[in-house]
């Protein structure tokens, strides 16, 4: 009995390591392009607007729209061969990005990537919803979006070490071979529907369509005013995620670096700190909701409260100000705390049966609406400073976005007061008659 506890758990935690380990390649692939900035922009001649569009609004619409199906599908079939399928189609075209000339031939993979990679957490994030009980789901969330801080710091620590040796285009050829590999063994791995914490009704097995799972995902957000403002306040939250693309541009026009060094350093920082953000969201934000019923959106508050003055002054500051390295660490960190307790509470104020699809229209709010608008509109708006001849173009657009950025504040602290009482509620329905309001 305790052998095959043990190896339950094993198997429990294999997948949430495996699976962080293909959020990790999914958020270095993403962030490569940003990453080689200072390379890219001027071996393809792009302006800010164009390199905005790239890494935003032209990506983030496939992405976005494309994860929205794929979470309704993931409810549906197959997951781990919907995410090796997806794993192996996006690393297919990173390779095929190092083949790019200009802002079109860049373009296309870019669009097509951000279908491949719409599938991965949507479809991971219901099976770990099914595999770790809600006390510790928190946590899971938190580990499994440790592949964004780790993701992006790779990122850049490849700009740093391995692009000085082999150049951008190769980077993204050997990036690309890799996933190959990863989704392969991805192919290995079986999918036990629902193993935990989830029951094998006769609904699931009867494959609801997509209009009835968008319903009842409407009915949901109807429902729970918390579900809505945790939504609203991670998509205010990614204003200045969007817009933090220029980060690598902004310190080495505007701060004086060189551009292979400040990727070494904010690569190692951007680990670091993620790791410990990620950890200490997932873990506190579930500390936070046993010890007091308060929903995690209330952790959020308080560590963007405390963070807010921090994030605007070290913009404002040289790099010989310690304030100024401060505010870098502070950045991933609290990019780090935010991803484990918001979608965790996502997935907690809706019917078992659409986790999945709930995740995908998350994503595509935070991704269409919030990092969409942050970088393409920061794009336009640095370009437009620039025409204006206005001193430190950057640091005035990063500026801006930041304080938007801190609309999150009050919604989460709604949301944060709010869960308990729709938490209650949904378990009150689905004990009834296991339907929401549509």
């Amino acid at each position: 009995m305790t052998s095959s506890k043990n190896s339950g758990v094993i198997k429990q935690y294999g997948l949430l390591g495996f699976l962080t380990l293909l959020n990790v390649m999914n958020f270095v692939d993403r962030q490569l392009l940003a990453s080689f900035s200072n390379d890219i922009v001027p071996d393809l001649g792009l302006s800010n607007t164009e390199f905005g569009l790239l890494t935003g609004l032209i990506f983030l619409s496939f992405y976005s729209v494309a994860g929205l199906f794929m979470g309704t599908l993931a409810d549906r079939v197959s997951r781990t061969r919907l995410i090796a399928l997806g794993v192996g189609f996006w690393s297919l075209l990173t390779a095929a990005s190092g083949l790019a000339k200009g802002f079109y031939s860049l373009a296309v993979p870019r669009m097509l990537i951000g279908v491949g990679e719409s599938i991965l957490t949507p479809a991971s994030m219901s099976l770990l919803a099914d595999r770790f009980p809600a006390h510790r789901l928190g946590f899971a969330s938190g580990f499994y979006y440790m592949g964004v801080p780790i993701g992006v710091g790779v990122s850049l620590l490849i700009v740093g070490y391995l692009g000085p040796l082999i150049g951008w285009r190769a980077c993204f050829y050997t990036l690309g071979g890799i996933g190959l590999g990863l989704a392969l063994v991805m192919l290995l791995i079986r999918d036990d529907k629902r193993a935990l914490g989830a029951k094998q009704t006769a609904e699931s097995e009867q494959h609801p369509s997509f209009i009835n799972q968008l319903q009842v995902l409407w009915g949901a957000l109807k429902a729970s005013p918390a579900l809505g403002m945790t939504i609203a306040g991670g998509v205010a939250f990614h204003f200045i995620l969007g817009a933090a693309t220029f980060d690598q541009l902004w310190y080495v026009q505007e701060r004086g670096f060189d551009k292979a060094e400040i990727a070494q350093i904010t690569g190692w920082i951007g680990i670091i700190a993620g790791i410990a953000g990620n950890l200490f969201g997932g873990l506190g934000g579930d500390y936070l909701l046993k010890k007091t019923g308060i929903g995690r959106p209330m952790f959020l508050f308080g560590v963007m409260l405390l963070l807010a003055p921090i994030n605007i002054a070290y913009r404002l500051v040289s790099p010989e100000n310690p304030v100024f390295w401060i505010g870098v660490f502070a950045g991933f960190f609290q990019l780090g705390c935010f991803y484990g307790p918001t979608f965790s509470t996502v997935q907690e104020l809706v019917p078992t049966r659409i986790r999945a699809t709930v995740v995908a229209f998350y994503i595509l709010l935070l991704n269409m609406v919030g990092v969409a608008i942050g970088v393409s509109l920061a794009g336009v708006y640095i370009d437009y400073l620039m025409a204006s001849n206005t001193a430190e173009p950057y640091t005035l657009g990063l500026l801006w976005f930041t304080i938007i950025s801190l609309l999150a504040i009050p919604l989460f602290y709604g949301a944060g007061r709010r869960y308990e009482v729709d938490k209650a509620r949904l378990q009150a329905l689905e004990l009834t008659d296991g339907k929401t309001p549509t």
